[in-house]
């Protein structure tokens, strides 16, 4: 490469979300560059699951990739979701009828080696230029296109400057392009603090890899995660709004450790556990207020857009979904010259359309996390009652039954202890 690259594409980011859109993007036949600050294999703090969406989106963009994750000797397969009320009675909810046959509907790995599969797969492609170790440092917007000026690269041979018609900003959660250029505000309650660490030798964990939630009432409206991982080890962290963060004045690592020491439903199971490496911290922008997704020239892919789930704290499929779509836009701009911000807000509704729905209920679900009651109640009428356990399993596979939170009828159900189909 020059000192001076022209491309149709340049995608800054090479996260999930970049990837999936490079990869769509070479469906098409589309010239793309991927910029990378880090060099890969590089480690990102996260819970590490991978629900169903993610490996549905993983199959849609190639088979090979769902394999490759599949066959990874740090993979766990995922077969649920254990939810332990403030009460500390837990919900045990399945992802499949048939636990423990066939192929897990989720899985645990890694973001080392998750990112890794999808990035691999990209340097791979002969339709997409890469480069790594390179941060883009300033956006010009010309009538032409975009100007991107790069850092220092680890090779000589690689790209000062950047010339291209459409910026796709997969950067993260940190995002230059969306805080400087899209003018994305940082919103303390629309966004979350967590903290994640590695532990080996917790007592309990789920044979069938299901991961726990645990809402401690110290931690409403966040909580408490132990996703299990292969040879006895289990990504544990916590998350909490922002803004009560702040108001609460919390030191995350420090009530991280306190909880599993001192908490009665962890301290037992944490007592012979060791800590494998520091405690690290993560900032999550979170899809309870929505905001432009694109504009001239550019369009905003997963955590850069804001579209990590309100209540789950997934962003993995989110950015995957969010990438494809903005490369199919991409590539309809391209070929009709119109990259400009009307021709673009198709790409918006299009996200919407897929995420919308589902982002409100999670949203309306973290507004109503701070009632301690409220998840004492579903728990303890679903542990009675198998029938309504089946309708709340459901909902997480489900919009139809999701959508159900919305409605009174839901809640009055809860307390009478029945269930509808």
């Amino acid at each position: 490469m020059s000192e001076v690259m022209d491309t149709d594409v340049c995608i800054v980011g090479g996260g999930p979300g970049g990837c999936a859109a490079a990869l769509q993007l070479a469906k098409h036949g589309v010239r793309t560059l991927l910029v990378e600050k880090e060099v890969f294999p590089r480690d990102k703090v996260c819970g590490d699951a991978l629900s169903g969406k993610v490996m549905r989106a993983l199959d849609r963009l190639d088979p090979a990739l769902t394999l490759a994750v599949n066959l990874s000797a740090r993979r766990l397969p995922s077969w649920g979701v254990t939810f332990v009320a403030p009460s500390g009675r837990a919900l045990r909810v399945p992802f499949s009828r048939e636990t423990g046959l066939g192929e897990a509907p989720g899985a645990i790995l890694p973001r080392l080696d998750f990112d890794a599969v999808l990035f691999d797969a990209v340097k791979r492609n002969t339709h997409v230029d890469v480069v790594e170790g390179a941060q883009a440092r300033s956006y010009v917007r010309s009538s032409s296109g975009w100007g991107i000026s790069l850092s220092a690269a680890t090779n000589d041979h690689q790209p000062t400057t950047v010339n291209c018609k459409l910026v796709l900003a997969a950067d993260g959660a940190n995002s230059y392009f969306a805080r400087h250029v899209a003018g994305l505000p940082m919103e303390p309650r629309h966004h979350a603090a967590g903290v994640r660490a590695y532990y080996r030798g917790i007592q309990g964990l789920d044979a069938h890899g299901f991961i726990e939630l645990h809402f401690l009432k110290q931690l409403l409206p966040g909580y408490l995660w132990i996703f299990p991982l292969p040879d006895g080890k289990a990504n544990v962290g916590l998350g909490l709004r922002s803004d009560v963060v702040r108001d609460r004045k919390v030191d995350l690592k420090a009530e991280l450790q306190r909880l599993i020491t001192t908490h009665p439903t962890l301290r037992d199971r944490f007592a012979n556990a060791t800590l494998e490496g520091p405690i690290q911290g993560m900032g999550l922008p979170l899809a309870s207020k929505r905001h432009p997704l694109s504009g001239d020239g550019y369009m905003l892919i997963g955590d850069a857009g804001h579209l990590i789930d309100p209540f789950t704290g997934e962003g993995i499929s989110h950015a995957m979904i969010s990438g494809a779509y903005a490369a199919d836009m991409a590539t309809e701009a391209l070929r009709a010259e119109r990259p400009d911000a009307d021709f673009l807000k198709s790409y918006d509704q299009r996200v919407w359309r897929r995420l919308g729905q589902e982002l409100a209920i999670s949203t309306r679900l973290q507004r109503l996390a701070h009632k301690a009651w409220l998840f004492d109640l579903v728990v303890d009428r679903a542990n009675k009652n198998p029938a309504l356990a089946d309708t709340i399993s459901s909902m997480f596979t489900d919009m139809d039954l999701r959508a159900r939170l919305k409605t009174p009828g839901f809640y009055l159900d809860l307390a009478l202890g029945r269930a509808r189909r």
